[in-house]
């Protein structure tokens, strides 16, 4: 209550008036005091409910935080980087947080550290090079674009092949990424992405060749599916060739590289029963290729895997049948995991 400063009441002189009687003097302050007090319970109610520290009638109010996420490095995502691969899954909210004490500040909320990768390959690192981009019809300018592959210059990228019924090959190695994403992390491999088609085209040859080499990735797989000539059946495994020159040097990834792609050919037939290509590697489904900006810049042991000759028919029937693309996925997964030593 403010200090009231006015002067007193006539009948108050700072003494005991001799003319009134104690009691009646008396009275009169309790039928003040009696009128006072419902004021001041008032005002303390509502300071009390106002400041938010009182519970009259009610339980403390409940403040609700804003719900918190978090994302995964590509692979991004791929993401899964991209990046990798990338490449992001958001974080449950934990329950609402009461508020805290009035002049105290609000603890920030604790986001839970992801927990460390369980399985046989817990600690390894495989980058997944989904290829081309669907995107990339649409900017034919901009991959047309010269980038340095080590030994000469080549273009950013292509838009890849199709289907006769238009079905693109890279939407086909997004699909299969993604499921073979899947059965890598089952045993604990941590799968980073070059990309996840969330940008308008690429990356370019030489960006994704330096998405593995930064994620110091165990392995590299580059998914593609062919596009050769009509009666041209079976999937084959591209390989580095040896090449020295400018930024490419090759030499150290050569023979691990060989050894990822002859596990990938050999699982690949036994998951999806596709014969290895009837057109390049002579029956092996092993090509050895030097023109390739992104085996050049690897400095990880790296594949490309061909999976299937999209303009045959026959092949193309099998390239579009989603459980079919799983089988494919879980070949090549195999191959990785076989390589790795899970």
């Amino acid at each position: 209550m403010p200090y009231d400063d006015s002067p007193p009441p006539p009948e108050y002189s700072g003494s005991v008036s001799p003319d009134r009687p104690w009691f009646a003097r008396r009275s009169s302050y309790a039928v003040a005091l009696a009128a006072l007090a419902p004021t001041c319970l008032a005002g303390w109610v509502l300071f009390q409910v106002s400041s938010g520290t009182g519970t009259v009638g009610e339980q403390p109010r409940v403040v609700p935080l804003p719900a918190t996420h978090s994302t995964s490095a590509p692979g991004a995502g791929d993401a899964k980087a991209s990046g990798s691969a990338p490449a992001t899954a958001g974080t449950p909210a934990g329950p609402a947080s009461p508020a805290s004490p009035a002049g105290s500040p609000t603890p920030a909320t604790q986001v839970p550290a992801p927990a460390p990768a369980k399985g046989p390959l817990a600690g390894k690192v495989v980058v997944i090079d989904p290829g081309h981009n669907p995107g990339n019809f649409q900017h034919a300018r901009e991959i047309n674009k010269l980038v340095d592959v080590g030994t000469h210059r080549k273009e950013c990228d292509t838009t890849g092949t199709t289907t006769n019924a238009g079905y693109r090959e890279a939407d086909f190695t997004l699909d299969v990424s993604r499921r073979l994403r899947t059965a890598l992390e089952a045993h604990g491999v941590r799968v980073v992405f070059t990309h996840t088609a969330e940008r308008p085209f690429g990356p370019c040859i030489d960006e994704r060749a330096r998405r593995g080499n930064e994620a110091k990735a165990d392995a590299v797989v580059s998914v593609h599916a062919d596009g050769s000539s009509a009666g041209n059946r079976g999937f084959h495994v591209i390989l580095p060739a040896r090449v020295k020159g400018g930024t490419a040097d090759t030499a150290p990834i050569v023979g691990p590289s060989r050894e990822l792609g002859e596990r990938i050919v050999g699982n690949y037939v036994r998951t999806t029963s596709m014969a290895p290509s009837n057109y390049v590697g002579g029956g092996t489904g092993l090509v050895v290729r030097d023109d390739l900006g992104g085996l050049n810049l690897s400095t990880r042991p790296k594949v490309f895997v061909e999976c299937g000759n999209m303009r045959d028919a026959k092949d193309a029937a099998l390239l579009t049948n989603p459980e079919w693309r799983q089988r494919a996925a879980q070949g090549i997964a195999d191959g990785i995991v076989g390589f790795l030593g899970g």
